[in-house]
């Protein structure tokens, strides 16, 4: 038990801010459709299919300036997101004015903390760190409850230290981290998978083989022509509605290299994902469809990763869950700096020494 709390304690003082930092970044990402700052962001207007169809053909007629792809308003955030290759991008309304723009993505704080959370700013490598982080953090969870259970008779739950000394830290840190430690680990677990392929695999392995998720995630091998000026817009979304009526289109991705395909992104009610996974694939040079996909007939272990983002994101659940999601992101932030700070800057009070008794006479 002793070997167990010290690599506990060490591993934490180590990695304790890198958890700290991720976990108060997601608590604020939760909600950024609250804070983002741009004209017309809260309107209470819902984008039409006629409205899309001009916006897309719009944007898709200019050639010289074509988006990597739009990302059509929802419920809660009224405003379309544009985005350009190189982190470029822009906001525009419902009817196609455009309200905010930005050549990188230090432009808006809602794309640099998101790439900080997801990336550490350090692209592929800093997700693979952030996925080995979240990993810890699972193993923390298991360790400190095994190192809880010979103390839970003096149990106290405490949202702070009831002093600023090392031992009234740890007393509070392992009392806080037991009544977090469950929503904690569904949010280490998903992030782990979000990140780490083979996690992901691992841990989907009983519901689907590797080589059948794979084979869903593929685009239809089909080769497309150049992108037409002129493609009828209106009626390739309108394609999408008729095979899934009650969904909402929510992405239409332009081709980025010669020979890909027009792709659409729908969500259908049963879909947790904001943005859904029932996919349309569109010849760019005519606009003939070449392929759809059923998002609720993906095999099972595709759905059940398509549910890790919404849940580790508070995308789905509503108010409730999102606020379940923030208070684990402030309790990891809010455990991670408090490690950190006792491990490093407070040093356990030396007890106080008694002054040496006087000399007795012989």
């Amino acid at each position: 038990m002793k070997t167990l709390a010290l690599l506990h304690r060490w591993i934490g003082g180590l990695i304790g801010l890198v958890l700290a930092l991720l976990g108060l970044s997601g608590a604020i990402l939760a909600h950024k459709h609250v804070w983002i700052s741009a004209p017309g962001s809260g309107d209470a207007v819902k984008m039409t299919l006629d409205q899309q169809a001009k916006l897309v053909g719009q944007l898709g007629s200019n050639h010289t300036t074509l988006p990597e792809y739009i990302l059509f308003p929802t419920d809660n955030f009224a405003l379309a997101t544009i985005a350009y290759p190189d982190d470029a991008g822009a906001y525009a309304r419902a009817d196609g004015e455009i309200v905010a723009r930005w050549d990188s993505k230090w432009d808006r704080p809602e794309l640099w903390l998101f790439d900080f959370h997801h990336h550490l700013f350090a692209d592929d490598a800093g997700e693979i760190v952030t996925g080995i982080a979240a990993l810890v953090g699972i193993g923390f969870i298991v360790t400190g409850i095994i190192l809880w259970w010979p103390t839970r008779k003096t149990f106290r739950f405490r949202l702070w230290p009831a002093r600023m000394t090392r031992s009234a830290i740890v007393r509070q840190h392992r009392d806080l981290g037991v009544v977090i430690a469950p929503v904690l680990f569904l949010s280490c677990l998903t992030g782990a998978m979000l990140t780490l392929k083979p996690v992901a695999a691992l841990l989907l392995a009983p519901f689907s083989s590797v080589s059948e998720m794979e084979a869903a995630r593929k685009p239809p091998e089909v080769k497309g022509g150049p992108l037409a000026a002129t493609l009828d817009w209106a009626a390739i979304l309108a394609t999408v509605k008729t095979g899934h009526p009650d969904a909402d289109i929510r992405l239409v991705s332009f081709p980025r290299k010669p020979g890909d395909l027009i792709s659409i992104r729908a969500k259908q009610p049963a879909e947790w994902l904001p943005n859904g996974r029932t996919t349309y694939w569109f010849a760019p040079e005519d606009g003939r469809l070449i392929e759809a996909r059923d998002a609720l007939k993906l095999p099972t272990g595709v759905q059940i990763f398509n549910m890790s983002y919404p849940l580790h994101a508070g995308k789905v659940g509503g108010l409730i869950w999102r606020i379940v999601i923030t208070a684990s992101g402030l309790a990891l932030a809010l455990l991670g700096f408090l490690a950190c700070w006792s491990f490093w800057f407070r040093r356990s009070a030396k007890p106080a020494q008694r002054p040496p008794l006087p000399m007795q006479p012989a």
